[in-house]
């Protein structure tokens, strides 16, 4: 597995050798590292490459390296920015140049862009924020290897009580329990709810099973009085809502 840390500081990395009397100069990748640092400050990398903004990032967890290169690859690696940023930490690091300290980096950047758009979505009444609830959900789930259900537990105005993973299950299996959704409503106070679960296919047309298991958790949750406002799949470019589709 290749690392990306070196453990010589940037003043042995400039220094002169012994025996050079030469006055030691910066290495040649720091003037163009702080041009692009000066672009991004200037107009927030509206209109940089994905490669640019993805190098800049690197250029943090990697200080003493030309990350140009590496910035590159991973594009080419695994094809979009998003995608590398979804990428899973163990695949980032086959990876000639990443070790634990730049994954960690990207996938920091990935959860924090997934919580930005959870507090953007989740202020107020949610149902009235429904695009900004999707993006949250693809954010979130969109590339997600193996198959997880979410659910929103809502309050009488629609506003968020809790967000919880449900399940983890396979690549294409989520087990759940109509009576245990039911059961944490009823613990939270929840008088609805909405199902959000993804297809790490790509494709959210739901099949027979998730219309099957829909049924069943409206059916347990409505003789409680909970509401089952919609289930979403999340597919790799796009979603489907069952209320949409006419499956609730």
């Amino acid at each position: 597995m290749a690392q990306d840390d070196s453990h010589r500081t940037l003043s042995e990395l400039i220094a002169p050798q012994r025996g050079d009397d030469k006055p030691p100069t910066k290495a040649h990748y720091l003037g163009h590292r702080q041009r692009l640092r000066a672009r991004f400050l200037a107009d927030g990398g509206d209109g940089m490459p994905d490669y640019e903004l993805l190098e800049l990032l690197l250029s943090i967890a990697i200080p003493r390296t030309d990350v140009k290169p590496l910035a590159k690859t991973l594009i080419d690696e695994f094809k979009t920015f998003q995608a590398v940023i979804a990428a899973d930490p163990a695949a980032l690091q086959q990876v000639k140049g990443m070790g634990e300290v730049s994954a960690t980096a990207l996938k920091i950047v990935q959860e924090a862009a997934v919580r930005l758009a959870r507090g953007q979505a989740m202020e107020g009444d949610v149902i009235s924020s429904w695009d900004r609830l999707v993006d949250y959900c693809m954010s979130r789930m969109a590339h997600d290897k193996v198959e997880q259900t979410r659910i929103l537990y809502l309050d009488t105005r629609n506003r968020l009580i809790k967000d919880e993973k449900q399940n983890r299950g396979t690549v294409n299996h989520t087990p759940l329990y109509p009576r245990e959704v039911v059961k944490r409503a009823l613990e939270l106070g929840a008088t609805a709810i909405i199902l959000v679960h993804n297809h790490p296919s790509g494709d959210p047309e739901p099949s027979h099973a998730d219309i099957e298991m829909t049924q069943a958790v409206r059916e347990a949750a409505a003789k409680l009085d909970i509401v089952l406002h919609d289930h979403l799949v999340i597919g790799r470019d796009r979603h489907v809502s069952f209320r949409s589709e006419g499956l609730l």
